[in-house]
């Protein structure tokens, strides 16, 4: 009997020692805190860790956690300045740094946050308007975090951020807001519109007179282009028949023609000089006496046979009609010359002239004048023989 009681005393007292040995030992998690009372006052802070309490003196309360907390309060009606009522849905982020103030100086603090976050609500928004409050989150969450830390602060609170979920006008505030945005984007598109028209014309006139602008220049550059072009074409032909007379004029000298040949290759020029129907008067260059040096002795000569040929005794011929006849005086012996059609009446006198320089002069058909050197011929009876020098009467002009 003494041994049963002896055991049963021992598991008692076991059981003692472990029942205190629990409540002696107390593990705190991590970012959480615990507060301890002993005899219904606050004796401690137990922090993260192995903690040893007093049993059956000291009690801990529900741990409290240390970390930041987010809290979604529903939607709160609220009155605007120009009597609206808006519904307003917050969002609370606050960590409590002191767990004695959180735990003893307020009985609720989330329930207070919330009450706290409404009234200041009310408060911030009643001073604006429906536009203001729209177009003002971030002024209205930073009154919102300053009131909500300066009101939690003595609780053990920090809030970090206060943030507006969403601001909700009535349904026919939200239709009147649609027409006016409405109106204000047409009345946007209109003006951007009518700037773009405008703008537009002004490029297309500038590129116009830019495209103008770059054309005249163009077509004066072609011009001048095109001038000095020409110019050097010109200066290149001039050159170019400058060689060629030069080229000529060595050939002619290194060939050393004599003065029949230029005689010749002078009046096989003539012909060409006159052509043209519009030549009325052409000129003779003074550098064809020299010419006609040569080929005036042959004529000469050729005079003088003729002179001899005309100085032989011939028979008497009748004479004929006045002004018809080949001899203009009653004694002169010789035979009839007629002088072409065509032709200088004093051309033979031109061409059988000495070595003396002739003038320049218009000679042209049926034109009378003097011949300078002409009387300088050779042969006297054809200088002087009427019949011979003297044509029609209107063509008639003394050597």
């Amino acid at each position: 009997m003494s041994t049963l009681v002896t055991i049963i005393l021992l598991i008692v007292f076991v059981a003692l020692v472990g029942l205190v040995v629990a409540r002696s030992v107390r593990i705190v998690p991590q970012a959480k805190a615990g507060i301890v009372e002993r005899f219904g006052r606050y004796h401690r802070t137990l922090n993260a860790g192995l903690n040893m309490v007093v049993p059956f003196i000291d009690r801990l309360l529900p741990l409290i956690d240390l970390r930041e907390q987010v809290v979604s309060f529903p939607p709160q009606p609220v009155i605007t300045k120009d009597n609206l009522v808006v519904s307003i849905d917050t969002v609370i982020y606050f960590q409590v740094t002191n767990p004695k103030a959180a735990t003893f100086e307020v009985a609720n603090y989330i329930t207070a946050v919330e009450q706290l976050t409404v009234t200041t609500l009310r408060n911030v928004v009643g001073g604006m308007d429906l536009e203001t409050t729209l177009t003002s989150r971030d002024q209205i969450n930073h009154e919102l975090r300053r009131e909500l830390d300066d009101a939690t602060g003595k609780w053990g609170l920090r809030v970090g951020r206060v943030e507006l979920k969403a601001i909700e006008p009535p349904g026919t505030i939200t239709d009147s807001m649609e027409k006016q945005m409405r109106a204000e984007r047409d009345k946007r598109a209109a003006i951007l519109t009518a700037e773009g028209s405008k703008q537009s014309a002004i490029l297309t006139a500038e590129g116009e007179r830019q495209a103008a602008v770059l054309k005249a220049r163009g077509e004066a550059d072609a011009i001048i282009l095109r001038a000095e072009a020409d110019a050097r074409a010109q200066a290149a032909r001039a050159r170019g028949q400058a060689e060629a007379i030069g080229t000529v004029f060595k050939a002619i000298h290194d060939g050393n023609p004599d003065q029949r040949l230029l005689a010749y290759q002078y009046l096989q020029m003539l012909p060409q000089i006159a052509q043209g129907d519009a030549n009325k008067v052409w000129i003779v260059p003074s550098e064809i006496s020299r010419a006609l040096e040569g080929i005036g002795g042959f004529f000469g000569a050729a005079g003088g046979r003729l002179a001899d040929q005309l100085a032989a005794p011939a028979p008497p011929r009748p004479s004929g009609p006045s002004g018809n006849s080949g001899n203009s005086g009653p004694s002169g012996p010789g035979p009839e010359l007629d002088v072409p059609v065509g032709r200088h009446a004093g051309q033979e006198g031109w061409l059988a002239s000495s070595g003396r320089p002739v003038h320049d002069g218009a000679v042209g058909d049926y034109e009378g004048g003097p011949v300078p050197g002409a009387a300088d011929a050779g042969a006297a009876p054809f200088n002087h023989d009427p019949p011979l020098m003297e044509g029609p009467p209107e063509m008639r002009t003394p050597i």
